[in-house]
Protein backbone atom coordinates (compact mmCIF):
# COMPACT_ATOMS: atom_id res chain seq x y z
CA UNK A 1 0.00 0.00 0.00
CA UNK A 2 1.36 3.48 -0.89
CA UNK A 3 2.09 6.35 1.65
CA UNK A 4 -0.76 8.17 0.31
CA UNK A 5 -3.69 5.30 0.25
CA UNK A 6 -2.15 4.86 3.77
CA UNK A 7 -2.76 8.24 4.90
CA UNK A 8 -6.19 8.12 3.59
CA UNK A 9 -7.53 5.16 4.82
CA UNK A 10 -6.66 7.28 8.33
CA UNK A 11 -7.74 10.16 7.93
CA UNK A 12 -10.99 8.45 6.48
CA UNK A 13 -12.35 7.03 9.79
CA UNK A 14 -10.72 10.27 11.85
CA UNK A 15 -13.22 12.86 9.39
CA UNK A 16 -16.22 10.23 10.08
CA UNK A 17 -15.80 10.87 13.76
CA UNK A 18 -15.34 14.30 13.64
CA UNK A 19 -18.80 14.31 11.99
CA UNK A 20 -20.35 12.11 14.91
CA UNK A 21 -18.96 14.42 17.59
CA UNK A 22 -20.40 17.35 15.51
CA UNK A 23 -23.68 15.71 16.04
CA UNK A 24 -23.34 15.07 19.55
CA UNK A 25 -24.27 17.43 22.19
CA UNK A 26 -21.51 18.20 24.65
CA UNK A 27 -22.15 18.71 28.37
CA UNK A 28 -21.87 22.31 28.18
CA UNK A 29 -23.89 22.87 25.14
CA UNK A 30 -26.71 20.53 27.35
CA UNK A 31 -26.21 22.85 29.97
CA UNK A 32 -26.05 26.10 27.96
CA UNK A 33 -29.37 25.75 26.41
CA UNK A 34 -31.78 26.25 29.55
CA UNK A 35 -28.70 28.79 31.22
CA UNK A 36 -29.06 30.80 28.14
CA UNK A 37 -33.12 30.91 28.41
CA UNK A 38 -33.12 32.33 31.69
CA UNK A 39 -30.83 34.86 31.24
CA UNK A 40 -32.14 35.82 27.68
CA UNK A 41 -35.42 36.14 29.44
CA UNK A 42 -33.88 38.04 32.31
CA UNK A 43 -32.81 40.65 29.75
CA UNK A 44 -36.17 40.83 28.08
CA UNK A 45 -37.40 41.31 31.17
CA UNK A 46 -34.94 44.25 32.35
CA UNK A 47 -36.32 45.80 29.17
CA UNK A 48 -39.97 45.40 30.51
CA UNK A 49 -39.65 47.13 33.90
CA UNK A 50 -37.90 49.91 32.08
CA UNK A 51 -40.79 50.37 29.86
CA UNK A 52 -43.05 50.62 32.58
CA UNK A 53 -41.16 52.79 34.72
CA UNK A 54 -43.25 56.14 34.89
CA UNK A 55 -40.04 57.49 35.67
CA UNK A 56 -37.71 56.35 33.12
CA UNK A 57 -40.34 57.26 30.61
CA UNK A 58 -40.15 60.72 31.56
CA UNK A 59 -36.20 60.87 31.73
CA UNK A 60 -36.45 60.00 27.98
CA UNK A 61 -39.18 62.59 26.87
CA UNK A 62 -36.40 64.76 27.81
CA UNK A 63 -33.51 62.79 26.49
CA UNK A 64 -31.74 65.23 24.47
CA UNK A 65 -31.38 67.86 27.50
CA UNK A 66 -29.79 65.07 29.81
CA UNK A 67 -28.87 62.31 28.09
CA UNK A 68 -26.18 60.34 30.73
CA UNK A 69 -29.38 61.19 33.08
CA UNK A 70 -31.67 59.37 31.54
CA UNK A 71 -29.41 56.19 30.66
CA UNK A 72 -27.68 56.33 34.19
CA UNK A 73 -31.60 56.10 35.66
CA UNK A 74 -32.32 53.46 33.39
CA UNK A 75 -29.47 51.15 34.34
CA UNK A 76 -29.71 52.39 38.09
CA UNK A 77 -33.80 51.10 37.72
CA UNK A 78 -32.79 47.69 36.74
CA UNK A 79 -29.99 47.12 39.31
CA UNK A 80 -32.15 48.34 42.20
CA UNK A 81 -35.36 45.84 40.88
CA UNK A 82 -32.85 42.94 40.03
CA UNK A 83 -31.07 43.61 43.29
CA UNK A 84 -33.75 43.63 45.31
CA UNK A 85 -34.97 40.33 43.54
CA UNK A 86 -31.97 38.37 44.17
CA UNK A 87 -31.27 39.96 47.86
CA UNK A 88 -34.73 38.68 48.20
CA UNK A 89 -34.01 35.01 46.86
CA UNK A 90 -30.69 34.51 48.84
CA UNK A 91 -30.55 36.63 51.20
CA UNK A 92 -27.85 39.92 51.32
CA UNK A 93 -24.20 39.13 51.14
CA UNK A 94 -23.53 42.56 53.40
CA UNK A 95 -26.13 41.61 56.20
CA UNK A 96 -24.40 37.86 56.34
CA UNK A 97 -21.03 39.33 56.34
CA UNK A 98 -22.24 40.99 59.23
CA UNK A 99 -24.31 38.48 60.89
CA UNK A 100 -20.67 36.28 60.84
CA UNK A 101 -18.61 39.01 62.10
CA UNK A 102 -21.29 39.34 65.22
CA UNK A 103 -21.00 35.43 65.33
CA UNK A 104 -17.64 35.09 65.65
CA UNK A 105 -17.30 38.23 67.92
CA UNK A 106 -20.05 37.80 70.54
CA UNK A 107 -21.50 34.75 69.72
CA UNK A 108 -25.20 35.71 68.34
CA UNK A 109 -26.87 33.08 66.41
CA UNK A 110 -30.11 35.87 65.97
CA UNK A 111 -28.79 37.99 63.43
CA UNK A 112 -27.44 34.73 60.80
CA UNK A 113 -30.63 33.62 61.19
CA UNK A 114 -32.55 36.36 59.82
CA UNK A 115 -29.63 36.98 57.58
CA UNK A 116 -29.85 33.29 55.88
CA UNK A 117 -33.93 33.19 55.87
CA UNK A 118 -34.64 34.42 52.42
CA UNK A 119 -32.77 32.12 51.24
CA UNK A 120 -34.33 29.26 53.67
CA UNK A 121 -37.87 30.61 52.20
CA UNK A 122 -36.94 30.26 48.42
CA UNK A 123 -35.99 26.54 49.63
CA UNK A 124 -39.64 26.39 51.06
CA UNK A 125 -40.98 27.58 47.76
CA UNK A 126 -39.03 25.41 45.78
CA UNK A 127 -39.84 22.05 47.85
CA UNK A 128 -43.64 21.80 46.26
CA UNK A 129 -42.37 22.47 43.04
CA UNK A 130 -39.66 20.08 43.15
CA UNK A 131 -41.89 16.94 43.43
CA UNK A 132 -44.69 18.47 40.98
CA UNK A 133 -42.22 18.82 38.35
CA UNK A 134 -41.09 15.83 38.59
CA UNK A 135 -44.77 14.27 38.61
CA UNK A 136 -44.91 16.15 34.73
CA UNK A 137 -41.16 14.65 34.25
CA UNK A 138 -42.04 11.72 34.06
CA UNK A 139 -45.51 11.52 32.17
CA UNK A 140 -43.20 13.35 29.26
CA UNK A 141 -40.71 10.61 29.17
CA UNK A 142 -43.85 7.63 28.54
CA UNK A 143 -45.10 10.51 26.05
CA UNK A 144 -48.25 11.94 27.95
CA UNK A 145 -49.16 15.46 29.00
CA UNK A 146 -50.17 15.32 32.62
CA UNK A 147 -51.72 18.62 32.95
CA UNK A 148 -53.64 17.03 35.88
CA UNK A 149 -50.54 17.73 38.68
CA UNK A 150 -52.69 21.04 39.88
CA UNK A 151 -55.76 18.51 40.87
CA UNK A 152 -53.33 15.97 42.21
CA UNK A 153 -51.45 18.31 44.00
CA UNK A 154 -55.06 19.85 45.65
CA UNK A 155 -56.34 15.84 46.40
CA UNK A 156 -53.01 15.27 47.44
CA UNK A 157 -52.84 17.79 50.17
CA UNK A 158 -56.65 16.65 51.50
CA UNK A 159 -55.48 13.69 52.14
CA UNK A 160 -52.02 14.18 53.89
CA UNK A 161 -54.74 16.60 55.96
CA UNK A 162 -57.29 14.61 56.75
CA UNK A 163 -55.06 11.71 57.85
CA UNK A 164 -52.96 14.31 59.76
CA UNK A 165 -55.91 15.54 62.13
CA UNK A 166 -58.45 12.47 62.11
CA UNK A 167 -55.93 9.64 63.63
CA UNK A 168 -53.87 10.50 66.68
CA UNK A 169 -50.65 8.14 66.54
CA UNK A 170 -46.90 8.62 67.79
CA UNK A 171 -45.10 10.15 65.18
CA UNK A 172 -43.17 7.78 63.90
CA UNK A 173 -46.65 6.03 62.28
CA UNK A 174 -48.35 9.28 61.93
CA UNK A 175 -46.10 10.88 59.95
CA UNK A 176 -45.17 8.32 57.22
CA UNK A 177 -48.83 7.33 57.02
CA UNK A 178 -50.07 11.57 56.09
CA UNK A 179 -46.83 11.39 53.66
CA UNK A 180 -48.32 7.89 52.21
CA UNK A 181 -52.12 9.19 52.53
CA UNK A 182 -51.09 12.45 49.86
CA UNK A 183 -49.32 10.25 47.67
CA UNK A 184 -51.95 7.70 47.22
CA UNK A 185 -54.48 10.37 47.00
CA UNK A 186 -52.82 12.27 44.05
CA UNK A 187 -51.93 8.45 42.34
CA UNK A 188 -55.70 7.09 42.49
CA UNK A 189 -56.42 11.10 41.30
CA UNK A 190 -54.41 10.39 38.24
CA UNK A 191 -55.27 6.91 37.30
CA UNK A 192 -58.77 7.89 36.38
CA UNK A 193 -57.07 9.80 32.89
CA UNK A 194 -54.79 6.88 32.98
CA UNK A 195 -56.75 4.12 32.31
CA UNK A 196 -59.28 6.26 29.85
CA UNK A 197 -56.47 6.92 28.20
CA UNK A 198 -55.12 3.02 28.01
CA UNK A 199 -58.29 1.58 27.44
CA UNK A 200 -60.53 3.65 25.45
CA UNK A 201 -57.39 6.22 23.72
CA UNK A 202 -58.73 8.97 25.27
CA UNK A 203 -56.62 12.14 25.53
CA UNK A 204 -54.96 12.47 28.76
CA UNK A 205 -54.74 16.18 28.45
CA UNK A 206 -58.42 16.72 27.81
CA UNK A 207 -59.26 14.25 30.58
CA UNK A 208 -57.19 15.86 33.32
CA UNK A 209 -58.03 19.66 32.44
CA UNK A 210 -61.47 17.91 33.59
CA UNK A 211 -60.16 16.11 36.58
CA UNK A 212 -58.60 19.47 37.75
CA UNK A 213 -62.33 20.85 37.58
CA UNK A 214 -63.59 18.16 39.54
CA UNK A 215 -60.69 18.37 42.37
CA UNK A 216 -61.22 22.28 42.68
CA UNK A 217 -65.40 22.06 42.92
CA UNK A 218 -65.08 18.79 45.29
CA UNK A 219 -62.47 20.96 47.16
CA UNK A 220 -65.03 23.84 48.20
CA UNK A 221 -67.35 21.20 48.97
CA UNK A 222 -65.16 19.63 51.19
CA UNK A 223 -64.05 22.80 53.14
CA UNK A 224 -67.32 23.98 53.54
CA UNK A 225 -68.63 21.13 54.60
CA UNK A 226 -67.26 17.61 55.95
CA UNK A 227 -63.45 18.21 56.50
CA UNK A 228 -64.68 22.19 57.59
CA UNK A 229 -62.97 23.01 61.07
CA UNK A 230 -64.88 25.49 63.36
CA UNK A 231 -65.54 28.38 62.63
CA UNK A 232 -66.40 30.76 59.86
CA UNK A 233 -63.57 30.22 57.40
CA UNK A 234 -63.26 27.35 54.89
CA UNK A 235 -60.60 25.21 56.29
CA UNK A 236 -59.48 21.92 57.36
CA UNK A 237 -58.93 21.29 61.22
CA UNK A 238 -54.72 21.84 62.10
CA UNK A 239 -53.09 18.42 61.43
CA UNK A 240 -51.45 17.17 64.75
CA UNK A 241 -47.78 17.85 65.69
CA UNK A 242 -47.07 14.46 65.35
CA UNK A 243 -47.72 14.72 61.69
CA UNK A 244 -46.02 17.63 61.11
CA UNK A 245 -42.52 17.35 59.01
CA UNK A 246 -39.61 18.87 61.64
CA UNK A 247 -38.07 21.87 61.12
CA UNK A 248 -34.54 22.13 60.92
CA UNK A 249 -33.82 25.37 62.89
CA UNK A 250 -35.94 27.54 64.78
CA UNK A 251 -38.47 30.49 64.05
CA UNK A 252 -38.99 31.95 61.61
CA UNK A 253 -36.87 29.87 59.71
CA UNK A 254 -39.35 27.21 57.54
CA UNK A 255 -37.31 24.75 55.83
CA UNK A 256 -38.39 21.41 56.85
CA UNK A 257 -37.90 17.63 55.97
CA UNK A 258 -40.06 17.88 53.00
CA UNK A 259 -37.08 19.18 51.18
CA UNK A 260 -34.70 16.36 51.99
CA UNK A 261 -38.13 14.07 50.58
CA UNK A 262 -38.25 15.76 47.46
CA UNK A 263 -34.23 15.52 46.73
CA UNK A 264 -34.76 11.67 47.80
CA UNK A 265 -37.91 11.45 45.24
CA UNK A 266 -36.03 12.94 42.35
CA UNK A 267 -33.10 10.54 43.65
CA UNK A 268 -35.64 7.28 43.25
CA UNK A 269 -37.09 8.37 39.94
CA UNK A 270 -33.58 8.73 38.32
CA UNK A 271 -33.07 5.09 39.77
CA UNK A 272 -36.65 4.31 37.69
CA UNK A 273 -35.87 5.95 34.45
CA UNK A 274 -32.72 4.82 33.92
CA UNK A 275 -31.53 1.75 35.95
CA UNK A 276 -33.92 0.00 35.97
CA UNK A 277 -36.65 -2.24 33.07
CA UNK A 278 -39.51 -0.22 34.09
CA UNK A 279 -37.70 2.87 33.40
CA UNK A 280 -36.69 1.58 29.64
CA UNK A 281 -39.82 0.73 28.89
CA UNK A 282 -41.14 4.41 29.66
CA UNK A 283 -38.48 5.80 27.64
CA UNK A 284 -39.53 3.37 25.21
CA UNK A 285 -43.16 3.60 25.15
CA UNK A 286 -42.64 7.50 25.19
CA UNK A 287 -40.16 7.80 21.91
CA UNK A 288 -42.54 4.80 19.97
CA UNK A 289 -45.64 3.08 21.29
CA UNK A 290 -46.58 1.32 18.22
CA UNK A 291 -42.33 -0.34 18.08
CA UNK A 292 -42.70 -1.25 21.77
CA UNK A 293 -46.07 -3.09 21.63
CA UNK A 294 -44.04 -5.06 18.69
CA UNK A 295 -41.47 -5.69 21.31
CA UNK A 296 -43.81 -7.17 23.50
CA UNK A 297 -43.80 -4.12 26.00
CA UNK A 298 -46.98 -3.66 27.43
CA UNK A 299 -48.17 -0.18 26.88
CA UNK A 300 -51.42 0.34 28.65
CA UNK A 301 -50.21 -1.22 31.30
CA UNK A 302 -46.78 1.37 31.77
CA UNK A 303 -49.68 4.46 30.63
CA UNK A 304 -51.42 3.44 33.90
CA UNK A 305 -48.62 2.82 36.36
CA UNK A 306 -46.86 6.01 34.58
CA UNK A 307 -49.83 8.15 35.21
CA UNK A 308 -50.47 7.05 38.53
CA UNK A 309 -46.97 7.66 39.60
CA UNK A 310 -47.11 11.61 38.58
CA UNK A 311 -50.01 11.96 40.36
CA UNK A 312 -48.48 9.88 43.41
CA UNK A 313 -45.39 12.24 43.11
CA UNK A 314 -47.91 15.31 42.81
CA UNK A 315 -49.87 14.59 45.63
CA UNK A 316 -46.96 13.92 47.70
CA UNK A 317 -45.75 18.09 46.75
CA UNK A 318 -49.21 18.97 48.59
CA UNK A 319 -48.60 16.70 51.05
CA UNK A 320 -45.36 18.34 51.91
CA UNK A 321 -46.61 21.58 51.55
CA UNK A 322 -49.60 20.68 54.29
CA UNK A 323 -47.58 19.02 56.83
CA UNK A 324 -44.56 21.06 57.00
CA UNK A 325 -45.71 24.61 56.08
CA UNK A 326 -49.38 25.41 56.21
CA UNK A 327 -50.31 22.69 58.68
CA UNK A 328 -53.79 23.28 57.23
CA UNK A 329 -56.01 23.72 53.84
CA UNK A 330 -58.13 25.96 52.68
CA UNK A 331 -59.70 27.15 49.14
CA UNK A 332 -57.19 28.33 47.00
CA UNK A 333 -54.10 26.11 48.74
CA UNK A 334 -52.71 25.45 45.41
CA UNK A 335 -51.77 28.09 43.87
CA UNK A 336 -50.94 27.20 40.64
CA UNK A 337 -48.11 25.23 41.85
CA UNK A 338 -49.68 21.76 39.07
CA UNK A 339 -49.40 24.11 36.21
CA UNK A 340 -46.09 26.02 37.09
CA UNK A 341 -44.45 22.20 37.39
CA UNK A 342 -45.13 22.10 33.21
CA UNK A 343 -42.94 24.88 33.30
CA UNK A 344 -40.14 23.56 35.59
CA UNK A 345 -40.35 20.25 33.52
CA UNK A 346 -39.93 21.75 30.31
CA UNK A 347 -36.90 23.87 31.40
CA UNK A 348 -35.46 21.24 33.24
CA UNK A 349 -35.58 18.77 29.88
CA UNK A 350 -37.87 15.95 32.18
CA UNK A 351 -34.70 14.80 33.64
CA UNK A 352 -34.74 14.88 37.96
CA UNK A 353 -31.65 16.87 38.13
CA UNK A 354 -32.79 18.97 35.46
CA UNK A 355 -36.38 19.35 37.36
CA UNK A 356 -34.94 20.05 40.73
CA UNK A 357 -32.63 23.46 39.56
CA UNK A 358 -35.48 24.48 37.73
CA UNK A 359 -37.29 24.25 40.71
CA UNK A 360 -34.81 26.03 42.53
CA UNK A 361 -35.12 29.03 40.41
CA UNK A 362 -38.44 29.36 40.22
CA UNK A 363 -38.64 28.71 43.87
CA UNK A 364 -36.21 31.89 43.94
CA UNK A 365 -38.12 34.44 41.47
CA UNK A 366 -41.42 33.40 43.15
CA UNK A 367 -39.76 34.56 47.21
CA UNK A 368 -37.74 37.20 45.54
CA UNK A 369 -40.83 39.09 43.72
CA UNK A 370 -42.22 40.16 47.13
CA UNK A 371 -38.98 42.19 47.89
CA UNK A 372 -38.61 43.09 44.45
CA UNK A 373 -42.18 44.85 44.70
CA UNK A 374 -41.62 46.44 48.38
CA UNK A 375 -38.24 47.69 48.00
CA UNK A 376 -38.16 48.50 44.29
CA UNK A 377 -41.97 49.38 43.89
CA UNK A 378 -41.94 46.98 40.60
CA UNK A 379 -45.08 45.17 40.33
CA UNK A 380 -45.02 40.99 40.63
CA UNK A 381 -46.72 40.48 37.36
CA UNK A 382 -42.48 40.96 36.16
CA UNK A 383 -41.83 37.66 37.56
CA UNK A 384 -44.89 36.23 35.70
CA UNK A 385 -43.60 37.44 32.32
CA UNK A 386 -40.14 36.91 33.30
CA UNK A 387 -41.09 33.07 33.84
CA UNK A 388 -43.28 33.48 30.54
CA UNK A 389 -40.31 34.44 28.60
CA UNK A 390 -37.92 31.69 30.09
CA UNK A 391 -40.49 29.03 29.08
CA UNK A 392 -40.59 31.03 25.63
CA UNK A 393 -37.49 30.57 24.95
CA UNK A 394 -37.03 27.50 25.87
CA UNK A 395 -39.99 26.36 23.89
CA UNK A 396 -38.55 27.52 20.68
CA UNK A 397 -34.86 27.02 21.31
CA UNK A 398 -34.01 28.20 17.38
CA UNK A 399 -34.37 31.72 19.02
CA UNK A 400 -31.60 31.58 21.55
CA UNK A 401 -29.30 29.73 18.67
CA UNK A 402 -29.72 32.25 16.56
CA UNK A 403 -29.45 34.84 19.32
CA UNK A 404 -26.02 33.25 20.66
CA UNK A 405 -24.61 31.62 17.10
CA UNK A 406 -25.35 27.83 18.72
CA UNK A 407 -24.87 25.11 16.19
CA UNK A 408 -28.30 22.59 15.95
CA UNK A 409 -27.30 19.56 17.17
CA UNK A 410 -29.43 15.73 16.98
CA UNK A 411 -30.59 15.25 20.14
CA UNK A 412 -33.03 13.40 21.95
CA UNK A 413 -36.45 14.77 21.39
CA UNK A 414 -39.21 14.29 24.04
CA UNK A 415 -42.75 13.92 22.94
CA UNK A 416 -45.25 15.91 23.71
CA UNK A 417 -48.30 15.71 21.26
CA UNK A 418 -48.60 12.20 20.40
CA UNK A 419 -51.96 11.39 19.74
CA UNK A 420 -53.56 14.20 19.07
CA UNK A 421 -56.72 13.77 17.10
CA UNK A 422 -56.74 10.06 17.08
Amino acid sequence: MSAKETKTSKAKPRKEKDLQDKKRPGAWQVIAMPLLAVLTGLLVGAIVIVVTDARVIAAYRNFFQDPLGAIGLTFQTILVAYGALFSGALGSPERIFLAFERLFTTGETDGLVRAFWPLSESLVAATPYMLAGLAVAIGFKAGLFNIGAEGQFLMGALGSAWIGYTFHLPWYLHLPLALLGGAVAGALWAAVPGYLKATTGAHEVVNTIMMNWISFRLSDWLLNGPMKATGYRPITPVVDSTATLPRFFPDPIRLNLGFIVALAAAALVYWLLFKTTFGFEVRAVGTNPDASKYAGINVPRNIVLVMMLSGALAGLGGATQVLGVDHWVGQGFSAGYGFDSIAIALLGKSHPVGVILSALLWGALRNGATRMQSMAGIPIDIISIIQGLVIVFIAAPVIIRWLYRIRTLETEKVVLTRGWGK
